[in-house]
């Protein structure tokens, strides 16, 4: 299954091999990570529903969704949609497409967000931020009915900080290193260590839309219980937030090479399902010449060929 965790951060392509004979038309399916997170993408909204306020999200993968609400729209397939940016960049791609815009104070209750990850633990709890909107994320986010997270499956690990990438706490300028110094103590015993983002543009600190610095967290052990880790967090004078979204999302789209794993929270508990996708959606190449293909089923990502 695709879901398993794992703690693989850029996955080669990967190549689905087609099980017909070398005479058939179709070829083997070589599917990037940006094809898996496309898929994701593009499953997360079809629970988008005309009239709906949408949460929009912020970073590689929620580009892609942000891109089909835009096409459909154009399409007429829906219709009064009202967005909420998570982030100066997404709202600027939003105004590209045409998307209607608003905020949290004329909308304070979103029906659905669509956004990605950075990390995923076996309980849905996230680590987002990496991008820099951590802040715009969780309020936009936390105000929403249904928040459906999207990522490819290099994303899944067995605990929150598990990748040993970063996980980023947005601070006030002010005494910036003080704030660094105390967050790195607050982990000590999980070997933590902090670092002030810096700017590939500029070599200056990255400032955030809320023109604030980020310091990121990373961690040779699992930190223990996340609330408590967020209330220690969030006591220290000059943190914003932080990048670790408790208990928020309330369904999981993980696109991987054996098809889409959609986990969704049911109460208490996780209801799983795999489904299959049909790549033709999705614009990746399968087939070496679709003329000589006399079927009237795509190819999907499973590891068969439905030509006949």
């Amino acid at each position: 299954m695709a879901a398993a965790y794992t703690e693989t951060h850029e996955p080669a392509n990967i190549v689905v091999s087609s099980s017909v004979s070398s005479s058939s038309p179709c070829l083997a399916v070589s599917l990037t990570q940006d094809d898996l997170k496309k898929i994701a993408a593009y499953k997360a909204v079809e629970y988008v529903e005309s009239g709906m306020v949408l949460g929009l999200g912020t970073g590689s993968t929620a580009k892609h969704a942000v891109d089909r609400i835009g096409q459909l729209l154009r399409q007429g397939k829906l219709k009064d949609i009202v967005g909420i940016p998570t982030s100066t960049i997404t709202h600027q791609q939003a105004l590209s497409l045409g998307i209607p815009l608003s905020d949290l104070d004329s909308h304070p209750v979103v029906d659905l967000a669509i956004d990605g990850a950075d990390e995923v633990d076996p309980s849905m709890n996230l680590v987002k931020g990496r991008g820099g909107s951590l802040l715009r994320e969780k309020m936009v986010e936390s105000a929403s009915k249904r928040f459906i997270v999207i990522v490819d499956e290099s994303k899944l690990v067995n605990y929150v900080g598990g990748s040993r990438l970063a996980m980023p706490v947005e601070v006030i300028p002010f005494c910036w290193n003080h704030s660094l110094n105390r967050l790195v103590a607050l982990f000590s015993d999980a070997g933590c260590v902090g670092k002030l983002r810096i700017s590939s543009e500029t070599g200056k600190p990255y400032v955030t839309d809320n023109r604030n610095y980020i310091i990121d967290l990373y961690f040779e052990k699992d930190i223990g219980d996340l609330n408590e880790a967020s209330d220690a967090i969030l006591r220290l004078p000059g943190i914003v937030e932080h990048g670790m979204f408790i208990s928020l999302a309330t369904s999981l789209i993980v696109a991987g090479v054996d098809g889409i794993n959609v986990k969704t929270k049911v109460g208490n508990e996780m209801e799983t399902s795999l489904m299959e996708v049909e790549l033709r959606t999705f614009s990746v190449p399968i087939r070496s010449d679709p003329l000589l293909c006399r079927s009237s089923y795509p190819c999907t990502i499973f590891s068969y060929c439905r030509c006949r």
